[in-house]
């Protein structure tokens, strides 16, 4: 089922709405059981049985998600930490995220958020409209739906995408991209900007290390290019040992060239122990810049480095004349020689939505209390 919420409330009613939400991206299959359309997990969910995700629910024979206006925490971050750097440059963005998650990644490093079984009950109430309202108020210049991947909470996202837009708030998701056809066109309808983790480039390594599937991946990333006038980014978390060789880098390199252009940033970003890879080794610095090199010698322009201190390979150039367009010291921001969205140098255009100056917003990261701030006004 895909229409309106108003469609199917009769599970829950009232105040039980937050945190127990009527949702869309289902169907009715036998004997009381509900099937999830959401994700190519596919759920099938008996009365009282939980998805994958844990957060979507069959409650009276209908989907309920559980975490509808319930939030781990809200901060105030740089919008190159999502990481977004061809996206309003310097600018604040209001993060935040719900718990669970569709992927199994053994290496997740918000796994206290992603995994969590009991931070529902725990977090703070936020509906959409004080989530607009507090990042208007923050003189935030976008929402960053991140931390766990927003689309299992596409309700929730979706809602307060539009309630930001009404006050002239951009909506940004941080998000593995494992979202079915039928979900995603009304997901990302309402989303600017997005940045899309693209985990590895082998089957096996999705299959094994992330439990899910490339495929559908993949997909989402051609069809937001192709079908969408969303902005978006790839981060590629770079394991060693795991997703690190040249080789693997090279096809994803020539796949992203030869499916989504050239224009399309990536981040290789260093990989630090964590959850059930806490033995393995962080990312060796060399590693990324010689998957940085191999990018650019594919004919990507526009590739970073990240979760490493490298202001050189953070920096954006221009792909023509190669003046440095926007110095990068991990999120502050010196250098700024852009005109709008040309090189101020040679007016190559340069990919992506910029501002008519940088924003000024630094490295700083400020956690919010989202009542606090609704009762400062």
């Amino acid at each position: 089922m895909t229409g309106s919420n108003d469609d199917h409330r009769s599970a829950v009613q009232g105040d039980d709405l937050i945190g127990n939400y009527p949702g869309r991206y289902w169907h009715p299959v036998a004997e009381g059981k509900i099937f999830c359309d959401l994700c190519p997990r596919a759920c099938v969910m008996a009365e009282g049985d939980r998805g994958f995700c844990f957060v979507r629910q069959n409650v009276g024979g209908e989907m309920v998600l559980t975490t509808y206006g319930r939030s781990t925490g809200f901060c105030v971050d740089p919008i190159e930490k999502k990481p977004l750097n061809h996206f309003y440059p310097g600018t604040s963005v209001l993060s935040f995220g719900t718990a669970g998650c569709n992927l199994g990644c053994q290496f997740c490093q918000n796994w206290s958020i992603s995994k969590s079984r009991e931070i529902e009950q725990l977090s703070e109430i936020a509906m959409p409209e004080d989530i607009a309202q507090a990042a208007l108020r923050l003189e935030c210049k976008s929402v960053a739906f991140t931390y766990n991947d927003p689309v299992i909470w596409a309700e929730y996202a979706i809602d307060a995408a539009k309630a930001c837009h009404e006050v002239g708030i951009k909506a940004v998701a941080v998000t593995a991209g494992y979202i079915t056809p039928a979900a995603r066109t009304e997901f990302y309808s309402v989303i600017d900007a997005a940045n899309v983790d693209l985990k590895a480039f082998t089957s096996q390594f999705y299959k094994r290390v992330c439990l899910s599937e490339i495929e559908p991946v993949l997909d989402t990333l051609k069809w937001l290019k192709h079908e969408t006038d969303v902005w978006f980014e790839i981060t590629n978390l770079v394991i060693p040992d795991e997703n690190d060789g040249a080789d693997e880098i090279e096809r994803m390199c020539d796949w992203i060239l030869n499916n989504l252009g050239t224009d399309v940033p990536i981040h290789f970003t260093a990989f630090h122990p964590d959850f059930r890879m806490d033995k393995r080794p962080p990312t060796p610095p060399g590693t990324l810049a010689r998957a940085r090199e191999q990018a650019l010698k594919a004919g990507l322009k526009f590739v970073y480095v990240g979760n490493v201190n490298d202001v050189k390979r953070q920096s954006t150039y221009c792909p023509s004349c190669k003046e440095l367009l926007i110095k990068r010291d991990w999120y502050e921001l010196g250098t700024y020689k852009l005109k709008g969205n040309s090189c101020g140098k040679c007016g190559e255009v340069i990919a992506g939505v910029f501002g008519d100056v940088k924003g000024d917003w630094g490295r700083r990261r400020q956690p919010v209390s989202i009542e606090r701030v609704s009762k400062s006004i």
